[in-house]
């Protein structure tokens, strides 16, 4: 950097402090003069920890914070590093400090590092996290994995109607809301004190089930077709039950919660049949069909008995 010149270092709060751009590094090692708030801010930390001489100013407000800024700047290069509450105000303090100079110093923005795809998914791990610790929501405090059931099918329903009305702003903000859910039963199981488990049990059991189940993808599997994948994933998913004592290879049936609709359980069902290579006899899946088909109307007389409920209530 050169005299005349105010550098802003902004950097991700999800990413460790120190794991800079290159840009960035060159930027702090050709200043004069490098700020910051306090000696308390993690960046401020890892560069004294990397042997680079801070200067802090406390807890200044934005105008004259960015007064001191550009005056410094005048005649130093001059490196802010941004604070972890991403300085709310400061930069249109020193727009507005620049624009009262004839001769002001130059301005840049500097992005020391950038998010990891994800990254927000640990805010909203922290964000849960401080719902259910003490001072933070009395009724999530309160949930179980009981009370907080009926919200994920719920959730998972109104996802499958965002997806029918082809809407991907509804389909995003609906995953949101299971997400949430996934987050809640995580945190909601580290207060067990008899088997408690973490967001991180959750997303390594997830990762390990998708290794085992994808030797195509991640080790020596040849499955090339979908129909293939479908076949490999059976086979693996058969394998791992019979080593846990399941009944998966021998019950079409098992494993399928009895609470599943009967119409997702019966796509299921059919779905494990055609992957096992099983044929039922053709009188049962009409049987089947029959069935299905008395469900759907009985399922639309129940959701029309529901409109008039509605409507007698909105009418009273």
């Amino acid at each position: 950097m050169t005299a005349g010149r105010l550098a802003l270092l902004v950097t991700s709060p999800r990413v460790a402090p120190g794991l800079l751009s290159h840009q960035a590094w060159e930027v702090l090692t050709g200043a004069t003069r490098r700020l910051a708030r306090s000696p308390q801010e993690p960046l401020a930390e890892a560069l004294t920890e990397a042997g680079l001489e801070l200067e802090y100013v406390g807890e200044l407000p934005p105008p004259a914070l960015a007064r001191r800024l550009v005056e410094l700047a005048t005649a130093d290069p001059v490196v802010w590093l941004g604070s972890a509450d991403t300085d709310p105000g400061l930069s249109d303090a020193v727009a507005a400090e620049v624009s009262r100079l004839e001769t002001p110093p130059e301005v840049e923005l500097v992005v020391g590092s950038w998010d990891v795809q994800g990254g927000r998914l640990l805010d909203a791990v922290a964000a849960m996290d401080r719902l259910r610790s003490p001072g933070g929501c009395p009724w999530d405090a309160e949930q179980t994995h009981a009370s907080l059931g009926p919200y994920l099918v719920e959730e998972t329903y109104e996802v499958l109607e965002a997806i029918e009305h082809g809407d991907p702003r509804a389909v995003a903000e609906e995953l949101g809301d299971v997400l949430l859910q996934v987050l809640f039963h995580a945190r909601v199981a580290e207060d067990d004190t008899a088997d408690p488990f973490d967001i991180d049990t959750v997303a390594g059991l997830l990762v390990d089930k998708l290794v085992r189940r994808h030797p195509h993808v991640f080790t020596d599997g040849d499955a090339s077709t979908p129909a293939q994948v479908e076949q490999e994933w059976e086979r693996i998913k058969a394998a791992e039950k019979a080593a846990s004592g399941g009944e998966y290879s021998a019950d079409p049936l098992h494993g399928i919660p009895a609470a599943l609709p009967a119409q997702l359980a019966a796509e299921k069902v059919l779905a494990r049949v055609r992957r096992r290579a099983l044929t039922p006899g053709e009188g049962t899946l009409e049987a089947l069909q029959r069935a299905r088909t008395e469900l759907t109307l009985a399922e639309e007389r129940v959701r029309a008995a529901l409109r008039d409920v509605a409507d007698d209530a909105a009418a009273g």
